[in-house]
This record gives structure tokens, sequence and C-alpha cells, in this order.
């Protein structure tokens, strides 16, 4: 991207953030004493929607808080401007709220807090612990040529370090500087991750890194470290692409006198190939599989046990993870994304959902459908409960289950090619013999259920030879539920017309 565009893709988005709610935060001491509680954050950034590896972070940051009776915090870090959208923040957003995942601070956006940043930066060039450099880029790129010819580390060369006895190139003319964090040249960053356990970094490998741009803007990294100083955070959990950042942070949080958050770094989720989990095999997005027709406890309870687990419980309330979850038990292996175990997940949390839940998540699905349709029936909550009722235990999503119930609120359309291919005369008796019968029969299914075992007996036919007529006439198809619950629900008159209109069927035209 051009300056020119970056600038107008900056412009554009801070006139944008302009509109959304500020939260106003506490100063920074009072903060300090928030510390003897357990505060966690989750830090998405707005450049795409929340997908799956982030919403795990999210859930154990949440459930931490949660066992704890701590402070779940909930920042946007939306520095990188020329991506971020505020449509990507309402997706997020969106997607917290449908795991509910609820904040309990915030949401805080780092572009309102670009002050608060510029203040830190100049108390740490006020008292040493940063400085301005002016190497041009072409001196840095020289600068990574000599280190690579000579077999070295490339890393800034502390041209501009201040050191005592040290004398500073002149200022050159024209060059707006950066400003970097004088990272110690000796010892090393150890810290007890507690998912990975000790790590230690030696300072010889970091680098004095740039913590302001020559623009006056922060960068993520010291963005991070501000924010989290300044929110009270205790606790960090996030994925291990971050280990690398966090000697950084811990460092500049040493130098600001902070105290140090707890960190713990979690692998990440592989697809069911093995390999990183990808888009083209998988959705990634949180709400693409709200649009699948998953539900929340059910990509929360799987998300969960991806990377932590409670002795063998594979299925557990929101209440039992809250009490369950600890630090202790999280995994420093990667997890594989399992398609079918979500679906059998899924299949169960149906079935556990109260019937009036599940029918008004199902309804205004069936009803989008059923648009696409010229004509279709209209959704009675009754017959709905009924359809939903029987087909709930073959679905592993609520699409499945639109997919089972939509034909029945279709115009029905006798399928001539298919009644025919099953109606015989070996079985057309015993097809109108059962006609007849259910014109009087109770209208409920044992009744309807005893009359089809009557008509078998009867006529001395096996089932599929009775059921695949009977159900190419009356459903338009060979497949369904339980005969006598479908029959019942499409109740007498629907069932009786279609019947008597194939029994008109001459089968010796055929």
């Amino acid at each position: 991207m051009t300056p020119k565009l970056a600038q107008k893709s900056r412009v554009v988005y801070n006139a944008r953030l302009n509109s959304l709610p500020k939260v106003d935060f506490m100063n920074t001491s009072a903060n300090q004493a928030a510390t003897s509680a357990v505060r966690t954050r989750f830090a998405p950034s707005p450049t795409g929607a929340l997908h799956i590896g982030g919403a795990r972070t999210a859930l154990y940051s949440w459930a931490l808080a949660r066992h704890f009776g701590g402070t779940f915090v909930l920042r946007i870090e939306d520095t990188d401007v020329e991506r971020s959208t505020p449509e990507n923040v309402a997706e997020i957003l969106n997607a917290m709220a449908w795991l509910d995942l609820h904040h309990d601070d915030g949401p805080y956006y780092q572009m309102q807090r670009m002050d608060r940043y510029r203040e830190v930066i100049a108390q740490m060039l006020a008292n040493g612990t940063a400085y301005h450099c002016y190497c041009s880029k072409e001196e840095l790129e020289q600068m990574r040529a000599q280190q690579e010819a000579n077999g070295e580390r490339t890393k800034y060369n502390g041209l501009w370090r201040p050191e005592a006895g040290k004398t500073l190139p002149a200022i050159p003319e024209g060059i707006q500087p950066v400003v970097r964090f004088k990272n110690p040249l000796d010892g090393a960053v150890v810290w007890n991750d507690v998912v990975k356990g000790e790590i230690a970094i030696n300072n010889v490998e970091l680098d004095d890194w740039i913590i302001a741009r020559a623009d006056g803007t922060p960068t993520y990294n010291f963005c991070v470290v501000v924010d989290d100083w300044d929110m009270g955070i205790t606790h960090v959990i996030r994925g291990d692409d971050h280990v690398g950042n966090t000697p950084k942070q811990i460092n500049v949080l040493s130098a600001l006198g902070a105290p140090l958050p707890q960190y713990g770094h979690i692998p990440m989720i592989l697809g069911p190939n093995g390999k990183k989990l990808s888009k083209r095999s998988n959705a990634t997005a949180v709400m693409d599989y709200e649009r699948l027709g998953y539900l929340p406890e059910t990509l929360c309870n799987y998300l969960a046990r991806l990377g932590w687990g409670h002795g063998d419980d594979e299925i557990f309330s929101r209440a039992q993870f809250i009490e369950w979850f600890d630090l202790t038990n999280l995994s420093n292996s990667p997890a594989q994304w399992d398609p079918k175990k979500l679906n059998w997940l899924n299949n169960h949390y149906i079935n556990q959902k109260p019937l009036n839940e599940l029918c008004a998540l199902l309804k205004p699905r069936l009803e989008r459908r059923l648009h696409d349709y010229a004509r279709s029936l209209p959704i009675d909550d009754t017959s709905l409960a009924a359809w939903v009722e029987l087909f709930k235990s073959r679905a592993e999503t609520l699409n499945d289950l639109v997919d089972a119930i939509e034909t029945f609120y279709l115009p029905y359309t006798s399928n001539h090619i298919l009644i025919t291919s099953h109606l015989n005369a070996a079985n057309r008796p015993a097809i109108a013999d059962f006609t007849e019968q259910l014109k009087t029969v109770a209208w409920e299914k044992a009744a309807i259920h005893d009359l089809i075992q009557a008509t078998l007996a009867q006529h001395e036919l096996k089932m599929p030879n009775f059921g695949r007529p009977l159900r190419a006439i009356v459903l338009g198809q060979i497949q369904s539920p339980s005969l006598d619950s479908v029959i019942q629900i499409l109740g007498r008159d629907t069932v009786l017309e279609r019947l008597e209109s194939a029994l008109k069927i001459d089968l010796t035209a055929e």
C-alpha cells in the first residue's frame, strides 16, 4: 500500500472509530491496585473475522477469570489501520456474544489510546530506557548485508544507542528518527510459562527494537505492554506464535517498573490432515460455524478440549468448565481438529436442548430457506415442534434439521414415477385396506402403528414391501423416520387425499 493510501485508510478508520462508544479508562495507579485479583484479557486484531484459534484463546482467558472470580478484559488491537475495519470489529463482537463470552471490562481500542502510548514513550526517552535512532533505510540495509556476509545474526548494531563515554554521530538532516528500546546487553529473560515451562532467552539475542515509528505511531509490541500494564493484566494466555514477543515485552515492563503477568502460550490447532488449519479445508471463522448450524455450546465445549482436559470428560456444562478450568491441565502439544467429533458433539447438544429453544433457533432458518420458493405452507409452532422432535436424533447440525423438515412445508407434488416403481399388484390391496381403515382409526401414533402391523399380518407382507410404496405416496420419498409418526403429524385429511389419489393410478397401463 502506498503512503498516500495508507494515510487515507488511517483517516477513514479513525473517523469510523470515533463514532464508537469510548470506554473511560481508570488511571495507571488505580490499575496497579487491581493486580491483586485475576485479570485476563483477549486482544484480537480486527483485520479479519474471529477465527477458532482466537476463540479458544478467548475461552481459556474468560474461563480463568470466571474460575477465580476475576475480570475478563476485551481489547481491540487495531493499530494496523490499513487492514482494520469497523465491520471486522462488529464481526468479532458478534462472535464473542454468540459464544456467550461476555467481557467485564472494555472493549478498549488501541487507536483511542495513542496519547497514553506517546506519554510513556516520552517518559522512557527522559529516563534513558529508550532513544532516538536516525538510521536511514539504506544504512539499515547495509548493516544487515554486512552482518549476513560475516555470518552473524542480523540485528540493529546500536549505532545510535547512548552509552557512557560514547560519542554519537551528528544528527543528519531530513531524517525523522524512530524510537528504539534500550534492551539490556547481558543476562537473560526467564519466565515460567504456564504451558511450556521455563523459557530463557539471552538478551544478546534480542534487539534494540523500534517502539515508535518515524511518524510517531507506536508499534504493536509496545502498545501491548502499556495496555497490559495499565489494565492490570495478571495472566496472558495466547498462541505460541507470540513466544518470540514475550521477552521483548517483559524487558519493557521491567524497564517501566511494572509487575509482570503470568504468560501461557498454547500450541496451534492443526487440521484433520495434521497441517495448519486453513480455510481451504475447514471453516476457520467462528460465525461460519453459526451459519453451518452448530450451537455455541458445542463449539465452546469442543474448543475447550483442544488443549485442555479434565480426566476423560468429553461433555461438560459451562458451569462445570468454569469450576474445573485451571492452568495446570493445558497441553503443550498441538491439537487436531476433528469434524466427525464436532458433529457428534453437536448432535448431543441438539438433542439436549429444550424443544422450544430448538424450534426458536430453527424457525428463522426454515423461513429463510422457504423464502427462496414461490409458494410454501405457513410454519405453525405445533407442527414444527412435532417435526423437530421426530428428526432431531438424526441431525448433526441445525441445517440438517432444516433439510429434513423443509419438504413438509413445500407444496406436495405426487411423484408418479416413484409411486409406480414401488406400488404393484402384490401390495396395492394392502395399501387400499390401510387407506380404508385409516378413515376411522384413532389419530394417535400408537393406533396408527397397530394398524400398520395388522395390515402387514393380514396381507402377509414384509415391511419394506408395504412401507416403500406408502412412503412414496405420502411423502414423495422412500426414506423417513417411523411411518406412524410421520402420518400422525401430516394429519388425516392430507394423508387420505394422497393415498386415494395414488390408488386411482392404473397400474396395468404402466
